[in-house]
């Protein structure tokens, strides 16, 4: 797979042409499937990461995205919601075993969300606007039960509900507008708001355009009929909420020329660190192949451990070396050119987890599948083999929480030819080149750039050629250790 440059022709907003034919063709033809001009379309927009009060950058940079891209199909590959943000400090869950309420909003923590620290922005928003849910919150801290809790703590999800509500509107609506379909999975942040994943995912099925297959009652093994989606002929198999496979088909709607899984990666172990899928996930990964009949994709919120295989050990002292996540803390690397395409960077420590769980063998066991695309890690974006499968990262499309420098920000784009399906062309549609400056936020979104987010982050900022480290070291330091104990 090589990094593809060349612009396309943007499309006014509302449709083609200013008509009200959709963007996307996939969803003129009523599935996915390649033009008859032999194309396939796909965007990525990783880590939206937004509380309710969405960054207007965000969504001039998904607009223009896709104009520039006319995609057949966007995929959200995780974090759109940031499920930390003050606004649900009602129903906030640190990890998914946690309490609804972990009380971990002390001052010391709202103010390093105000400096834009740990990718959160914890921005203060509206509260439910009725005293009875504070009270209730302070009732639920001190242990005290009665017959009030429970329906105190139904408006508070109800509340949370609404707010993800007015998140996931504002961030589709760019898609909504255009006529593009578009998938949804989950990452290690949005379940956080206090929402399991079917509950989120019945709020983005709301939303026309989503194809999301309703999973309480999946049988993986069955074809599932997309019949009220806005592609009544595409079909799907369906594990859970986030985990499902799409097949897409030729020029003449037929025959399966390849499938697009999306894979709920999992979020946090008990153990430390970030955990694996579900073992009913990775059944789904291994069952794929033969339920579509042909090669697929993968797109997940969080990379794996052989994202590693991209990258070069090298001497702590190299410029622009950075420093590897826990089980991989003790080396530092910069991108193996010889694995890599050109084009790609890398910002940060690929954060995956410490064990192997077994998906890589999957995924390349018997040539089922030739590519898997993560976001995660909001400052990388690069692209490259490992053995016979294509492994991506793309970085963040967000300007809620931490990142690249606000012109770097942005969607990945996909270009399928039908002579050669399983070798895409990509590229990164970037906000300063599709937008230019971003227009607002400007002091924090600076300040997310910048500030370190663990505590190899704080050695790679001062590793930096050139950069004024004087004031700097000990602000990195301090933040470092307090980051290292709660690395999102």
């Amino acid at each position: 797979m090589s990094q593809h440059y060349h612009a396309y022709q943007a499309c006014p907003q509302g449709g083609e042409a200013g008509h009200d034919r959709p963007l996307s063709v996939s969803a003129r033809l009523g599935r996915l499937q390649f033009h008859h001009s032999g194309k396939f379309r796909l965007l990525q927009l990783a880590d939206v990461q937004e509380g309710p009060k969405v960054s207007t950058d965000t969504i001039r940079l998904i607009g223009a995205a896709c104009d520039a891209a006319r995609p057949d199909l966007v995929v959200f590959s995780g974090n759109q919601v940031a499920g930390y943000d003050t606004a649900y400090e009602h129903t906030f869950r640190k990890r998914r075993w946690s309490t609804p309420l972990d009380g971990i909003y002390s001052a010391g923590l709202s103010m390093g969300g105000a400096l834009g620290l740990g990718g959160a922005s914890l921005r203060r928003s509206s509260k439910p606007q009725n005293g009875q849910a504070a009270a209730g919150r302070r009732g639920s801290e001190h242990g005290e039960t009665g017959r009030g809790a429970e329906p105190v703590r139904r408006q508070n999800i109800k509340h949370t509900e609404d707010l993800v509500r007015r998140t996931v509107g504002l961030i589709t609506g760019p898609l909504v507008e255009r006529g593009i379909p578009f998938v949804v999975t989950y990452g290690n942040h949005d379940f956080q708001c206090g929402l399991d994943t079917d509950q989120m995912d019945a709020i983005y099925r709301e939303v026309p355009g989503c194809l999301n297959p309703e999973a309480t009652v999946a049988h993986p093994d069955r074809v599932h009929a997309l019949i009220g989606s806005a592609l009544p002929s595409q079909t799907a198999f369906v594990c859970a909420p986030g985990t499902f496979a799409l097949p897409v088909a030729d020029c003449d709607g037929h025959g399966v020329v390849m499938g697009l899984v999306l894979l709920d990666s999992g979020d946090y172990a008990r153990s430390g660190g970030y955990g694996p899928p579900s073992a009913q996930a990775l059944d789904f990964l291994a069952a794929v192949p033969d339920l579509l009949g042909n090669r697929s994709m993968v797109f997940q919120h969080m990379p794996i451990p052989q994202f590693y295989d991209l990258l070069k050990p090298v001497p702590a002292t190299t410029a622009y070396a950075v420093q590897g996540y826990r089980s991989f803390d003790s080396h530092c690397y910069i991108l193996d050119e010889s694995r890599t395409c050109p084009g790609s960077y890398l910002g940060e420590g690929v954060s995956c987890p410490d064990e192997d769980s077994g998906e890589y063998d999957l995924l390349t066991r018997d040539g089922g599948y030739f590519a898997l695309f993560a976001g995660h890690d909001h400052r990388n974006g690069f692209v490259g083999r490992s053995g016979d499968l294509t492994l991506g990262a793309t970085p963040t499309c967000g300007f809620g929480s931490y990142g690249p420098v606000p012109g770097k920000r942005a969607a990945r784009l996909f270009e399928f030819d039908i002579r050669h399906p399983h070798n895409p062309r990509t590229q990164l549609l970037e906000f300063g080149q599709l937008v230019g400056r971003p227009g607002s936020h400007k002091v924090y979104t600076f300040a997310m750039s910048h500030v370190p987010t663990s505590t190899g982050d704080a050695v790679n900022l001062l590793r930096r050629p050139g950069f004024l480290a004087g004031g700097l070291t000990a602000l990195a330091g301090l933040i470092a250790s307090w980051r290292s104990t709660r690395r999102p």
